[in-house]
């Protein structure tokens, strides 16, 4: 497939659900190089031609450097539960990808793609979307070029670790996004594979500015891409 110049993508947060599905939709790509930073090795999909440096995150602003990319794509995240508590889960969410965008901007990268929340609010009361809310605002002070922050509500796709409630939640989103019209459609569910063809869509997009996109915005871009 192919869409315009070839556009050179570091990614990071490539063992996640969004990161991995993203590794798989480059495959066959020619538009497209990856370059994924990480922490620890993951099994790429088949046919795979993308490089991966993986290193302690201390170590991650001069891998994104070596990328020589176009874009940097952050599908970092994580959980409370996972994270331990409020203190960790703030210094992956909020700490570390601000710390990768910025050594995306030391390293001349003037685009950045982010995976983020709906809902995402500093002024929330709830301090997972509060804590997204603050990343995002502080990402567009950053002096990116262009800046797209993806919001998607649940996340549909098979996760490597266990999440029996969002599990539950998955199989329940065809029928609960039918009854979510007007203000709340932008809570339905979204395919994992959709947002990362949705990325590698906004990856070639030239206007310069800072861009939100909830669920309908993240469909335009897939029918704009025909998808």
């Amino acid at each position: 497939m192919s869409a315009g110049p070839v556009k050179r993508i570091c990614l990071v947060g490539a063992t996640g659900l969004v990161g991995y599905s993203l590794l798989e939709e480059a495959v066959g790509r020619e538009d497209v190089r990856l370059v994924a930073v990480a922490r620890r090795e993951v099994a790429l999909p088949p046919g795979a031609r993308m490089e991966m440096l993986v290193g302690d995150t201390g170590g991650w602003p001069r891998a994104i450097a070596a990328a020589r990319a176009d874009v940097l794509v952050c599908a970092l995240g994580t959980t409370m539960r996972r994270a331990g508590g409020e203190e960790a889960f703030r210094a992956i969410d909020h700490d570390l990808v601000l710390a990768c965008a910025r050594a995306a901007r030391d390293a001349g990268i003037e685009r950045m793609i982010v995976v983020s929340s709906v809902g995402a609010d500093r002024a929330s009361r709830a301090f997972y979307l509060r804590t997204k809310g603050e990343t995002d605002e502080a990402l567009g002070k950053l002096g990116f070029r262009r800046l797209d922050i993806l919001r998607p509500g649940l996340l549909r796709g098979s996760r490597a670790e266990s999440r029996p409630f969002e599990r539950l939640a998955q199989a329940a989103a065809p029928l609960a996004d039918l009854f979510l019209q007007g203000g709340w459609r932008r809570f339905r569910a979204v395919r994992a594979r959709s947002l990362a063809r949705a990325i590698l869509a906004l990856a070639h997009e030239k206007a310069a500015g800072r861009f939100i996109h909830e669920y309908d915005g993240i469909q335009l871009i897939l029918r704009r891409a025909g998808e």
